[in-house]
């Protein structure tokens, strides 16, 4: 018997990938609906300009939004700890306008404004753009852009008396809920990057060199209290 060769027997090729469905104008009823009925109860109408804004509102922006939304759909997410979540960011925007407004109605010279950088300890798309959207929301402080190669968010805050407080708050209170609610490991640390070995080499060298060439001058002890 003599083996069949490959090109007798060819394989049958792979079938085209679908192309991306586009997202229906009711891709997401539920958020039609809200932010519909949300818009009516701002405008206190129900007037035809009212009802066809709450209408184009309910349509076109969960269709923007469609595939920031489908990404949280395709991901497990822990309700309690988004539940637990959205209780500390009301707490924290209504006690943040309570503060906005005692600096806003009270002296003006009395405000620090501050810029600070809050480092990310997540790659994950949604936890960085959440916490973004939090910071912003809570008032007093805005999260002005996400620098993803230094893994930081840039952040302006209204009234700051210690930057490193500040962020170790927003980290402990909106970033580590939004890592549990994903279930979203730390980001792992990179290794300091290796020396080539000829400029390890070199550099050995040349502390030895040194060494041999430096004199040590002696020292004299200083007596405690600062006194010489």
């Amino acid at each position: 018997m003599t083996p069949r060769s490959a090109a007798s027997n060819p394989l049958p090729p792979s079938a085209p990938k679908p192309a991306p469905k586009r997202p229906g104008w009711l891709a997401h009823p539920a958020l039609s609906v809200l932010l519909a009925l949300s818009w009516l109860a701002l405008s206190h109408s129900l007037e035809l300009f009212h009802l066809l804004s709450a209408a184009l509102l309910g349509l076109i922006v969960p269709r923007l939004l469609h595939g920031f939304l489908h990404g949280l759909q395709s991901s497990p997410v822990n309700w309690l700890a988004a539940m637990d979540l959205c209780r500390v960011v009301l707490w924290d925007i209504v006690m943040s306008n309570i503060a906005v407004a005692k600096l806003v109605l009270g002296p003006l010279d009395r405000m620090k404004p501050a810029w600070m950088a809050v480092p990310l300890d997540s790659d994950h798309p949604h936890v960085n753009g959440l916490l973004a959207a939090i910071i912003t929301t809570t008032p007093g402080t805005v999260s002005c852009t996400i620098n993803e190669e230094r893994g930081e968010i840039l952040v302006h805050a209204l009234h700051c008396d210690d930057a490193p407080a500040m962020v170790a708050d927003m980290k402990a209170r909106y970033e580590q809920p939004l890592m549990r609610m994903f279930a979203v490991p730390p980001r792992e640390q990179l290794p300091p990057a290796a020396l080539p070995a000829n400029a390890t080499k070199a550099g050995a060298n040349a502390n030895a060199g040194a060494g041999a060439g430096a004199k040590v001058a002696p020292t004299t002890p200083t007596p405690r209290g600062g006194q010489a």
